[in-house]
């Protein structure tokens, strides 16, 4: 499995996150490039990979629907493993990724979990709730969220039965790329920065070793 790596130049934590991309763009897309580099930047090592219907989609240049979770599950299980293993990694993701990496912390005794724009519900459909593997979390979960993402919106997630080991940090105005809209004042670019903060701060207080 071919990942790419963003060291920390002043490591504040010896653990690595091991990031996953969304359902429609890859590991190096801007966002999934920007998470990783400003993360890295504050000290903590990200390590970005791709599931196998995306590897193909770089080979074959053709789009194809994202695998079924036990695949999802198993290689990103094999990209913690080639990290270090589970006590000595933080799993995360962008949307889909990030849900993948919530129910890997609900099966895996791994430190803790990122979602960036975790996918609630599917847009306009807030009766499909994704929670069935949250009574099963019990480890840190940060949760970065827009305060506008369709998949899920504070109104919304204020009802929702979320484990108590969860945080959640929202974005004012942002959507789904935490982009807020022009006439609030704030940029993408200032909430990428502001993500990245948090997600740093998190696993620098996470212990290693727990696996």
């Amino acid at each position: 499995m071919h990942c790419l790596i963003d060291p920390a130049p002043q490591p504040k934590s010896p653990l690595t996150l091991v990031l996953a991309h969304g359902a429609g763009a890859p590991m190096d897309s801007d966002f999934m490039a920007a998470m990783a580099a400003g993360i890295s930047q504050r000290g903590i090592t990200v390590a970005r990979f791709e599931f196998p219907y995306m590897e193909q989609r770089r080979l074959t240049g053709k789009k194809s629907p994202p695998n079924r979770m036990p695949v999802l599950l198993e290689h990103f299980a094999a990209a913690v493993e080639q990290c270090g293993g589970p006590g000595h990694c933080v799993v995360g993701g962008k949307s889909m990724g990030g849900r993948v990496a919530s129910v890997l912390l609900a099966k895996m005794n791994l430190p803790g979990a990122v979602s960036l724009g975790y996918p609630f519900h599917p847009p306009g459909k807030p009766d499909r709730l994704r929670a069935d593997h949250w009574p099963d979390i019990r480890a840190p979960w940060l949760i970065v969220q827009g305060t506008r993402d369709p998949f899920g919106k504070p109104q919304q997630v204020a009802d929702y039965p979320l484990p108590p080991s969860a945080r959640v940090r929202w974005l004012e105005d942002g959507d789904h790329d935490f982009k807020p809209r022009k006439a609030s004042g704030l940029t993408q670019a200032q909430h990428w920065e502001q993500a990245c903060d948090w997600v740093a701060e998190f696993v620098a207080e996470l212990p290693e070793g727990l696996a």
